[in-house]
């Protein structure tokens, strides 16, 4: 994968950033702590109860929110590429319901075998990719189509998620915070499988760039150079499932990452490739869901907002404003 000597420079910037937030996002919250503080904290370890705070609660959380913000962020740009849709993403195509639908039924019929959890998921994310792209190519593959088979097909997966809470009310203790979206209470532990697949997936992505490139240069033109795209189109699906559905089994549902983040990639950095953007969508989707975590940590302290609900507020103007957006050409 090759990228242009100005946006490794800009990519650079986003991963200070990235650095930036994560230290204000360690360091800030109900009991705060300054930069001079850094030292004492991790020399003694968890000694001490500013320790035991870092090490156990935020550093966890701030682990969550970035491998989230990277995979959801992925995810959106891939399933936008591949179906040529800019209003396509994890949240909106019924991907995060699905990988939710999953996610509850293996916490509710197999309690203790959490590293199930991002397989349920990944399973559930590409159950709801399936049945929203085979509904909307049997009715007109036009982006309207595929919102509406989408907005279809999660209402079904949230129906699903109902009926199983309602015969094991135990499944979730806390269903409120997983519907909305959150890093509370998410320990290592709970991170390590779900991570794994995250790395895989944007491995692999990485790896195969160059085929991304090629489809997202249209079906016609990807056929003319010889790509298989039906193959290709399932392999990146698949990819963008087991990401979003990773990021949900500890994340819980977490909307509009995955549509806000690939087109400020775009808007940043213009007239990039496909190869390109991915970095820079993984950092700067890491970036934007551990800032918005932080607002949602703080902004009502010591109380704490959900941040999914944070995201829900920035996500829904700004997919009004892409499906009214006229440059963009009218939706048919």
């Amino acid at each position: 994968m090759k990228i242009h000597k100005r946006n490794i420079i800009f990519i650079i910037a986003i991963f200070f950033v990235l650095l930036f937030f994560s230290v204000v996002s360690i360091l800030t919250g109900v009991v705060r702590f300054s930069f001079s503080d850094f030292g004492e904290i991790f020399s003694k370890g968890t000694q001490t109860m500013a320790g035991k705070i870092i090490f156990y609660i935020r550093i966890p959380r701030l682990f969550a929110a970035i491998l989230a913000g990277a995979a959801l962020s992925v995810a959106g740009f891939l399933i936008q590429t591949v179906l040529a849709n800019p209003l396509a993403s994890p949240g909106i195509i019924g991907v995060n319901s699905g990988a939710g639908l999953f996610s509850v039924a293996c916490m509710a019929l197999f309690p203790q075998k959490i590293a199930l959890l991002p397989f349920a998921a990944f399973a559930g994310g590409m159950l709801a990719v399936f049945l929203v792209y085979s509904i909307a190519l049997k009715t007109g593959a036009s982006r309207i189509t595929l919102i509406l088979s989408g907005a279809a097909i999660s209402s079904l997966m949230s129906a699903g998620t109902n009926t199983i809470l309602t015969f094991f009310p135990d499944a979730i203790s806390s269903y409120s915070s997983f519907q909305h979206g959150g890093f509370a209470g998410v320990s290592i532990n709970t991170l390590i499988y779900p991570a794994a697949v995250i790395f895989a997936g944007i491995f692999l992505t990485i790896i195969f760039s160059a085929e991304l490139d090629i489809i997202g240069l249209g079906e016609n033109m990807a056929f003319s150079l010889g790509l298989n795209v039906k193959f290709y189109r399932l392999f990146f699906l698949a990819i963008a499932s087991a990401l979003a559905g990773a990021a949900v089994s500890f994340a819980g549902l977490i909307g509009f990452v995955g549509l806000i983040v690939p087109h400020m990639a775009r808007f940043l950095i213009k007239g990039a490739a496909k190869s390109e953007l991915l970095p820079v969508c993984s950092l700067l989707g890491a970036a934007f869901l551990t800032l918005c975590d932080l607002a949602a940590r703080t902004i009502f302290s010591p109380f704490e907002f959900p941040v999914g609900i944070v995201i829900s507020f920035l996500g829904v103007p700004f997919f009004l404003w892409l499906l009214f957006n006229k440059e963009k050409g009218e939706l048919k």
